[in-house]
């Protein structure tokens, strides 16, 4: 599943080719998604310019002037800008065609991925009102942590990727920003130090912002916004390495399951 950097990633590579340019004509093959693409999405958007491309979480707001696009990438979508020479593929769902000859392309093979219509304050949808901070945003820290953790007995790695509790930290970061600050993926959330909250807070904004640096991690069904792969995979120091050398102490990376999600870590380096 695409996470926040390949999501933000999408975003920057989106944002030179659809701010300030006029929708044309929509072009829905597919509206099946995980919740219907809108019948009427042409008529909300033909003939409008795109204001702003914006990020909440893992959800993509195209703002107009009268509402927003509101796109979820889901389990394997992606958002590419494309020629009108570009042949339609089997699963090019929806195109939204510009004033700049280019083609908004979404692409998503198993179709949970969804494009939403909203009008108002888009944090106020029911998808976004409940959400936490964003982990990059000064609202998140360790000390933001260390209270709502307060007396919970949950995995830290729960809490971590509770999206009421911040936004955007899926699996893959989580293990890795886990790892950074030598934090166990069971020790109980209340039961972790407020010192040590700060290292974990500063360790998920280390790892998420050298991600969107270079340009989201590589997965198999993501593809960013300029049709590049991310690279960050390359850096990755425990997920998907169970069974490998820890790079930092040399002992066996272990793996074990926790929410049906594969969590690594390194028993030496994380208490």
């Amino acid at each position: 599943m695409p996470e926040l950097p390949e999501v933000e990633t999408t975003r920057l590579g989106l944002a030179p080719h659809l701010l300030n340019h006029c929708v044309e004509r929509v072009i829905v093959r597919n509206g099946a998604l995980r919740w219907p693409v809108p019948v009427d999405l042409a008529e909300h958007i033909t003939g409008w310019t795109v204001d702003s491309i914006e990020r909440r979480g893992k959800y993509l707001l195209i703002v107009f002037q009268h509402g927003c696009l509101m796109v979820h990438l889901g389990m394997s979508g992606s958002l590419r800008m494309v020629s009108a020479q570009v042949p339609v593929g089997k699963h090019d769902h929806v195109d939204i065609v510009l004033d700049n000859g280019l083609i908004l392309r979404f692409n998503d093979p198993r179709r949970f991925g969804s494009i939403l219509w909203v009008e108002g304050d888009p944090t106020l949808h029911p998808l976004l009102k409940d959400l936490g901070p964003e982990p990059l945003s000064d609202e998140f820290s360790g000390q933001y942590l260390h209270g709502r953790a307060c007396k919970r007995s949950l995995p830290v790695k729960s809490l971590l990727m509770d999206s009421r509790m911040v936004v955007g930290v899926g699996n893959i970061y989580a293990n890795e920003a886990l790892f950074m600050s030598g934090v166990h993926p069971l020790r109980k959330a209340g039961r972790i130090s407020a010192a040590r909250y700060d290292k974990l807070a500063e360790a998920v904004k280390s790892v998420l912002a050298s991600a969107i640096e270079q340009g989201g991690t590589t997965l198999r069904d993501f593809v960013g916004g300029d049709g590049k792969p991310g690279y960050f995979k390359q850096q990755l120091q425990v997920y998907g390495r169970a069974g490998r050398l820890c790079k930092r102490c040399g002992g066996v990376l272990k793996e074990l399951r926790l929410n049906q999600r594969s969590t690594v870590y390194c028993p030496g380096c994380q208490h």
